[in-house]
């Protein structure tokens, strides 16, 4: 009896180890070093085996310990290594090399390539097939999403963050991901939708009916929840581009499709119910944004019916090593197809191979299909939608009404992410991102900041020191109240602002408020184009303040979208202008003209911005613009200086114009323009013209003029454009050693034309009150002022350079010829 237990013991004991057999590893190109995905790797002579993920990696369990195994790659030769005896945990990295003849034995072929004329069916078929065609439709759309933290090893971290994930690790409170390698989930997420489309005019609406949002990081999951959505899963194969982490790949299916890429047929077989053609499709160049993969082509309407795809990794997109996309579609009538699935596997690196990564996977699946069934226009006035009731739903609404059960995994990750984010060190870390990220820190009903204007230093002021803050949602969800104070130790004044704001209304965004303030400003500084600019504006606050202006003013505010893309502003406003610098201007003509150096403005207002299709996301009592595509955005002020009123001192009119747009251009790459023109009607002291905004800094800023001094030029009529050319990778990419370093070329010009009438000529005094000359402005001529540059960005996948050149008035006194201009920049 004790040896036959020996002996059952000992049995146990080797299917337990055979159990536990696990193999990992990497498949790259021996001659390049880039990861080969979907490698075919298998013990030979049987049916055995797994393959590559996105990054190359695969990782296997065996019960039976093979003598080797071999990675089979298509146009690679296939390689065997050996596997060791008694070793239940081992790595073995495969480095395959090319089969340059049996490449070409397949690639010649009597005729032509059969794959071809596939290929010029489905061209031929687009449009028939494409769900564009419908005159409407509408689906249920379920989204789950995940993030999780991978690259985490035992090395003690450093700072608040890497001490944070050290712990957690440490903790165990990762999951095991593919290869065996500790991942860190901090964000899961699913959403329930209904998703409407028409097409004349194009529209679109998303209704978030349920939203469930957990992750690290998250003080409130409101606006997130309005970001889950299925319309940023919304990829048409069916399009010449298809936009994927907003850059442009060329479809497979694209009508140029055979200068993009190569195809080979490969089978024909069911996918589902429908029988396909089963086609290979590979990028010609590396670098250019293309799919690697295969697709189904039903063999009667020659529709899409599958897709998976990557992207390479030498295709030039920031911090991104893999993309993996696949979708499935189904027909809904009409003829047309929509999409019944879709997956996007996604990997996002750190700055150095050394730090922590993202994998994100979002999922989406798609019921309910009705089509040519529109909407009323009215329908579509709030494009995204999140419902009151979307939040909080109970998990027996879940389980009813997912369209996937979630699986044992889905729910570790919720009950992971929950306990991470009760750790301290997390929590700590939550708040000082938050902090850094809007300006802002919480103190229950009351949040303090901003805190990049807490402190700056100038000839003016001294040692300026500032404390503001602004009331929060758990205050009102219909008032703010906001404001600041600062304190110059150098002049010894206090400045200071007091603000409130009243939301009328959410559905159709209404606002009212009012405003005083008493601070300093400078001269050609005070547009309001420039209130945008934070950094731009915080920095000019160093240093030598040029023309200071103590400016005293009081206004109101009412605010409406009429309907979709369409916002109206009424404001009326009083300013006092006391300018600290030696100023004066003529303010009565005769025989017996007076110089004067304040003034003061009563002015009225009226703004329309017109945005189509512009798409808003609400964050407490604020909104938040998640753009409006590739259509241009109008916008028209006209502005009326009543005299007389509230101690006005001036009569004027003022009108401006503006164009903003941003749309891609293929293989050029990205197009950027802004096209503003304004017109004052009457005669006005000098600070109230539009005075042209130079940039004497080393950085460069898209709203100024790059090598215009501060106060150069100054117009009363004008009209400028500011254009940039982003080439991508399109240049770079042709150049052996430089296409590694993934810099992108780039082009831009700006060009102003500007006059100044003989009446507002007449108003600037020689000289200030004090007698001594004043400093003066240039006015533009019949030439206008131009200069073009030219530059490198994705320095170190941060750093923009330009160079500018002056190419008029260059022989101006103190005039820029060339200037080199740095920004930094996070762009994938």
């Amino acid at each position: 009896m004790k040896k036959l237990l020996y002996l059952l013991v000992l049995a146990l004991t080797v299917s337990v180890a055979q159990a536990q057999i696990r193999i990992s590893g990497k498949v790259t190109d021996a001659l390049t070093g880039e990861a080969l995905p979907f490698v075919s790797i298998y013990i030979k002579n049987t049916s055995i085996g797994t393959s590559t993920d996105i990054n190359g990696a695969f990782n296997i369990k065996l019960t039976t310990v093979p003598d080797s195994l071999t990675a089979s790659y298509v146009g690679y030769q296939p390689k065997a290594m050996a596997v060791k005896k008694g070793v239940a945990v081992q790595e073995l990295n495969f480095a395959l090399g090319t089969s340059a003849k049996q490449l070409q034995e397949v690639v010649i072929r009597p005729g032509e390539n059969p794959a071809w004329r596939i290929m010029r069916q489905v061209v031929a078929h687009k449009s028939a097939n494409d769900k564009r065609k419908l005159t409407a439709y509408q689906y249920e759309a379920y989204t789950k999403m995940q993030f999780d933290v991978d690259n985490l090893g035992q090395k003690k971290g450093k700072g608040v963050l890497g001490a944070a994930i050290t712990s957690l690790v440490d903790s165990q409170l990762y999951v095991a991901g593919e290869g065996g390698k500790k991942m860190l989930p901090f964000f899961m997420s699913e959403s329930l939708s209904d998703y409407y489309y028409n097409r004349e005019p194009r529209k679109y609406k998303e209704i978030i009916k349920a939203s469930k949002v957990t992750g690290i990081g998250l003080q409130d999951g409101s606006l997130v929840s309005q970001v889950i959505g299925s319309s940023y899963q919304d990829y048409n194969f069916y399009q010449n581009w298809v936009s994927v982490l907003q850059k442009d790949f060329i479809s497979p299916i694209a009508d140029g499709w055979k200068a993009y890429y190569t195809y080979d047929l490969e089978d024909s077989l069911y996918v589902g119910d429908d029988w396909c053609y089963q086609l290979k499709i590979a990028q010609k160049r590396p670098q250019d944004l293309a799919f690697n993969g295969t697709i189904w082509v039903t063999a009667d309407a020659y529709a899409l019916r599958k897709i998976d795809v990557t992207v390479s990794k030498s295709a030039n997109i920031n911090f991104v090593e893999g993309i993996h996309l696949t979708q499935e579609l189904q027909p809904v009538g009409a003829g047309a197809w929509l999409p019944s699935k879709t997956s996007a596997h996604i990997k996002i690196v750190g700055l150095t191979k050394s730090r922590p990564g993202i994998l994100a996977n979002v999922s989406t699946s798609y019921r309910e299909v009705v089509v040519n069934q529109p909407q009323r226009a009215a329908f579509f006035d709030k494009p995204l939608e999140l419902l009151a009731s979307a939040q909080g739903k109970q998990e027996a609404f879940w389980e009813q009404h997912r369209h996937d059960s979630l699986s044992v995994a889905d729910q570790q990750v919720y009950t992971t992410i929950d306990a991470i984010r009760a750790t301290p060190r997390v929590a700590h870390f939550t708040n000082l991102v938050t902090v850094l990220g809007t300006g802002y820190k919480k103190f229950g009903k009351v949040s303090w900041g901003p805190w990049p204007y807490t402190y700056a230093f100038n000839n003016v002021e001294g040692h300026r020191l500032q404390l503001g803050g602004k009331t929060n949602f758990d205050f009102s969800d219909k008032w703010e109240l906001s404001g600041y104070a600062a304190y110059g130790t150098q002049d010894q004044k206090t400045k200071y602002a007091a603000r409130a704001r009243y939301i009328l209304s959410r559905k159709r965004w209404s606002e009212v408020g009012v405003s005083h303030s008493e601070d300093l400003q400078q001269v050609g500084l005070m547009s309001d184009k420039l209130q945008n600019s934070p950094f731009f504006m915080g920095f000019s606050r160093f240093g030598t303040l040029r023309h200071p202006i103590s400016i005293k003013a009081s206004s109101a505010y009412l605010q409406r979208d009429v309907w979709r893309g369409v916002t109206q502003r009424l404001s009326v406003s009083n300013r006092h202008f006391d300018p600290q610098y030696n100023f004066a201007y003529v303010a009565q003509q005769g025989e017996q003209p007076t110089l004067a150096k304040s003034f003061t403005t009563t002015e009225l207002s009226f703004m329309t911005r017109v945005a189509n299709n512009e798409v808003f996301v609400h964050n407490e009592n604020e909104r938040i613009s998640l753009g409006n595509g590739n259509w241009p955005v109008f916008e028209m002020k006209y502005t009326v200086g009543l005299n007389n009123a509230l101690g006005a001192t001036l009569n004027y009119q003022r009108l401006d114009l503006g164009v903003d747009q941003e749309f891609p251009m293929g293989r050029l790459g990205n197009t950027v323009y802004h096209l503003e023109a304004g017109k004052i009607f009457s005669p006005v002291p000098y600070p109230l013209l539009e005075v042209h905004t130079g940039n004497e800094t080393p950085f460069y800023y898209d709203a100024t003029f790059n090598l215009m001094n501060y106060f150069e030029f100054a117009s009363d009529t004008y009209a400028s454009l500011h254009y940039e050319q982003y080439f991508e990778g399109l240049l770079f990419n042709r150049l052996p050693l430089i296409k590694k370093l993934k810099w992108r070329v780039l082009a831009s010009s700006n060009i102003l034309y500007g006059h100044l009438s003989e009446e507002n000529r007449a108003l600037l005094s020689p000289v200030g009150l004090n007698g001594t000359p004043q400093d003066s402005f240039k006015s533009l001529g019949n030439t206008p002022y131009v200069e073009v540059g030219y530059g490198v960005e994705n320095i170190f996948r941060f750093l923009r350079v330009d160079a500018f050149h002056r190419l008029t008035y260059r022989d101006e006194p103190g005039a820029k010829k060339f200037g080199v201009k740095v920004s930094v920049q996070f762009k994938l």
